[in-house]
């Protein structure tokens, strides 16, 4: 292989069967009609029903699509997941561990009711989903592990302890994968979304101090939207990235630079 071989191919997901978790919302959903977009089929493990929503944008790509009720925190779900995804689309071939969960109080006041649910949906899942599905990728010699990390990866969380350990904990899970899973064809990267028009940000966006102070941190001036993260997750995704493994890709407007 050489540098005349390159093509737009090599960012082709056809053939491709993907599970993103929490794939049904927020980036999550970006996420799915990204990847459709490029050609993957698409499964999504989800406990948030949205009426068909992203089942539609799916298959109007022409792709298919399989959605599945489950809570990835209960023992046994995450192989669930992996084979109900395996009979029904084959792979999986792409996994996105997107799902996450932030709740936010006054040091004095964060507990463990707020911490052990962080722990368990940001850090434990997608474990349990990266376990699962890492044997079936070792064995076709192929697979991408995408984690969905956050600045808040390299920064203090004022208010959420948990949603700081957790994003650091999915770095630190990022590059031991890599390094594990690297030598059998399977590349583990995260991406680190800055602040994004999200529910996961709408308390941020209704304080006017807050939301102001995010975007004059950033340099691009601006809150990220959610579809300017569907270009990282393809990349990522796709054959274009196979010597990229254990990065954490920071898509925030250069928030941390300042």
């Amino acid at each position: 292989m050489g540098i005349t071989d390159f093509s737009l191919e090599w960012f082709s997901l056809a053939g491709r069967t993907a599970v993103v978790t929490g794939g049904n919302s927020g980036l999550g959903q970006a996420f799915s009609l990204a990847l459709a977009t490029a050609g993957a089929d698409v499964c999504v493990p989800t406990l948030l029903d949205d009426g068909g929503e992203t089942r539609a944008l799916v298959e109007a790509r022409g792709r298919r699509y399989t959605e599945l009720t489950t809570d990835l925190t209960r023992d046994g779900a995450a192989d669930e997941v992996v084979a109900a995804c395996a009979g029904d689309l084959g792979g999986p071939d792409v996994l996105v561990n997107c799902a996450g969960l932030n709740r936010i109080a006054p040091w004095e006041e964060f507990g463990r009711a707020q911490w052990d649910p962080m722990i368990d949906v940001n850090l434990t899942a997608p474990f349990a989903m990266t376990r699962a599905a890492a044997p079936g990728m070792v064995a076709r010699g192929r697979g991408k592990i995408i984690n969905v990390a956050s600045v808040f990866s390299f920064l203090g969380g004022r208010g959420s302890p948990a949603y700081a350990a957790t994003k650091h904990g999915l770095v630190g899970l990022t590059r031991t994968y890599a390094d594990e899973l690297g030598g059998h064809g399977v590349q583990v990267n995260a991406i680190a979304p800055g602040y994004v028009v999200t529910a996961l940000t709408a308390a941020t966006r209704a304080d006017p101090v807050a939301e102001r102070a995010v975007r004059e941190r950033t340099p691009a001036g601006r809150w990220g939207e959610t579809e300017d993260l569907m270009g990282t997750v393809v990349f990522l995704a796709s054959r274009a990235s196979d010597h990229v493994n254990g990065h954490v890709l920071t898509v925030d407007g250069g928030y941390l630079v300042r």
